[in-house]
């Protein structure tokens, strides 16, 4: 099965493929068929500066740039799930092709460039989840606010994330 959804989705372009198997887990989790397609993940419990993780395996950031897939990323039993990068605006990002394929490294070339839709939309998604393990939020500056005034981006991010995040995760890289 694997196999066929994989090769299906390499003809698509990189980024039209994510999105596709983003809303693929969100409907599989809808119709609750997500754990026939996912392996038992047994408990391996690691405290990390206080924070208790069922096990160590967690999702970066990146993946779920709006909290938009929050509970079908939790089924699949990962430790934690980190969301964003968010800004304070939303953002369109770099222009496209902005996701590039090694498949003979079995990497992938990320240029996205915090496309995202908001804060005030990923708030809205991490309060209608029902995904109840740890999550970080990840927060930038937006493109168009300039570095010297970068603060006031991160200031702004900090403070809305804060109540709803189990850490928060600040990305200086753009």
């Amino acid at each position: 099965m694997y196999r066929v959804i994989r090769n299906l989705l390499f003809r698509l372009p990189a980024e039209q493929a994510h999105n596709v198997a983003l809303n693929g887990l969100d409907l599989a989790h809808r119709l609750g068929v997500l754990s026939a397609f996912s392996p038992k993940i047994d408990l391996l419990p690691v405290n990390v500066m206080g924070l208790d993780f069922p096990n160590p395996v967690g999702l970066a950031a990146g993946l779920d740039k709006n909290a938009d897939h929050l509970d079908a990323l939790g089924a699949l039993g990962f430790g934690f799930i980190e969301v964003g990068t968010v800004t304070p605006l939303a953002q369109p990002g770099n222009p496209k092709p902005r996701m590039f394929r090694l498949p003979e490294h079995q990497a992938i070339i990320n240029r996205m460039g915090f496309n995202n839709q908001g804060l005030d939309h990923l708030l809205a998604r991490v309060d209608q989840r029902r995904y109840k393990g740890v999550l970080g939020i990840n927060v930038g500056k937006n493109k168009d606010t300039p570095n010297d005034q970068s603060e006031s981006d991160y200031r702004k991010g900090i403070s809305a994330v804060y109540s709803r995040a189990d850490y928060i995760t600040v990305n200086v890289s753009s």
